[in-house]
């Protein structure tokens, strides 16, 4: 019997031949506008007029499937910091658009690996949350939001090596969130009294995990009733949204008591009732905003670490009985999406690696965008590596 616990794996990638100015740090350079044509002409697979960007991730996850979809408001909003980070803060056009875009991909992603036990299926964001300074190491590379549309054969898991578990990149609501380790009951309290929802469901933490893994743990999640089905339900999407505004009430609430003690309830929160009588009235939330306030005040590098605008990452992922799960976690620099399900990814540089994996990985993407394209969401861009259509 396999082994249960993470995994870590080798993608390899071809090396992207871009020259950063002198002067320059990468993640600098990776925030401007020259990059980001970079990033469309080379890799880009479709554009449409909300400014929404789908294209081959250069340095993926996967050689399975791996594509992303980016605001790309590089060319109007010059400002790295004044770039939408989060879904709350997108348009209501350009959210209606990128759900739909969102649907049609996880549908091809379902259809191509109908078997939970063949292939680990995700989809989900990352906040670049707008407050972590630039030159900070290991700052998301992208500065504007951008989702994850990722396959990895369970297979290719399956034979992995086990990953450490003391890897600070697992970050996990079991090992290392603030918020699972001493706000377990009120972080959930919040949520059941907050959020109205219909579709989503919560679920057990058993129901959740992914064997293989061990993966998620010990995080708040929902199945979505209904599958695949009900992302074509607009509630579904806004459901979703709520989720990730629970999640900012609670996080914005919390580091607003550990840098002031005793402060109001935060302007403009989604849910001030719930905010005021289940947070601002719980000991334990108190007690724990106390403790990390206490050891901001005398250690330096810890309060510096500290996130204290929202950084989370949500997802959409099938479980091992097929169930389409939501989840969300508190996000930290350095870790990568898929480590909320236990999957550790070590990019290399070798081309020759993969371009072995490079025709099967364009033929998938270039049939999401067909899809795509037919659906009315955008038109194609042609690359040294494809054509328009």
């Amino acid at each position: 019997m396999t082994q249960s616990g993470p995994r870590e794996i080798t993608t390899p990638f071809r090396p992207i031949p871009l020259e950063v100015p002198e002067g320059m740090k990468h993640n600098e350079f990776f925030n401007s506008t020259e990059n980001l044509n970079d990033l469309m002409h080379n890799n880009g697979l479709l554009m449409n007029e909300e400014n929404l960007l789908l294209y081959r991730k250069a340095l993926g996850h996967s050689n399975e499937f791996d594509t992303s979809i980016i605001y790309n408001t590089s060319q109007c909003v010059l400002n790295p910091l004044g770039r939408p980070v989060r879904r709350t803060q997108v348009p209501d056009n350009v959210k209606h658009v990128w759900n739909r875009m969102n649907q049609i991909i996880i549908d091809y992603m379902l259809e191509q690996y109908p078997d939970p036990d063949e292939a680990l299926i995700l989809a989900g964001e990352a906040s670049l949350d707008a407050t972590w300074p630039l030159t900070s190491p290991g700052v998301p590379s992208i500065r504007m939001l951008h989702n994850h549309f990722i396959v990895f054969p369970k297979e290719e898991l399956r034979n992995a090596k086990l990953a450490d578990l003391k890897n600070p990149n697992l970050t996990d609501g079991g090992q290392h969130s603030l918020f699972q380790a001493y706000m377990h009951d009120v972080y959930r309290e919040f949520f059941d009294k907050a959020l109205d929802l219909e579709i989503l469901k919560p679920t057990s933490e058993a129901d959740a995990c992914i064997a293989l893994t061990g993966y998620p743990q010990g995080l708040p999640s929902w199945e979505i009733q209904g599958g695949a089905a009900a992302l074509k339900d607009v509630r579904f999407w806004k459901e979703y949204d709520e989720v990730l505004k629970g999640f900012i009430d609670f996080y914005r609430t919390f580091f607003s008591q550990v840098s002031t003690r005793n402060a109001p309830v935060p302007t403009d929160v989604y849910y001030p009732d719930e905010v005021e009588s289940v947070l601002l009235f719980n000991n334990d939330f108190l007690k724990t905003a106390k403790k990390v306030r206490d050891h901001c005040i005398v250690d330096a590098k810890y309060a510096n670490a500290i996130r204290w605008q929202p950084a989370f990452k949500q997802l959409i992922y099938r479980n091992d009985e097929g169930k389409l799960i939501v989840t969300i976690s508190q996000n930290s620099i350095g870790n990568a999406i898929t480590e909320l399900l236990g999957v550790v990814v070590n990019r290399v540089a070798d081309a020759e690696g993969y371009e072995k994996r490079e025709p099967r990985l364009i033929e998938r993407l270039l049939e999401v965008r067909r899809r795509l394209i037919e659906a009315d969401l955008g038109e194609g861009i042609a690359t040294d590596y494809w054509p328009e259509e």
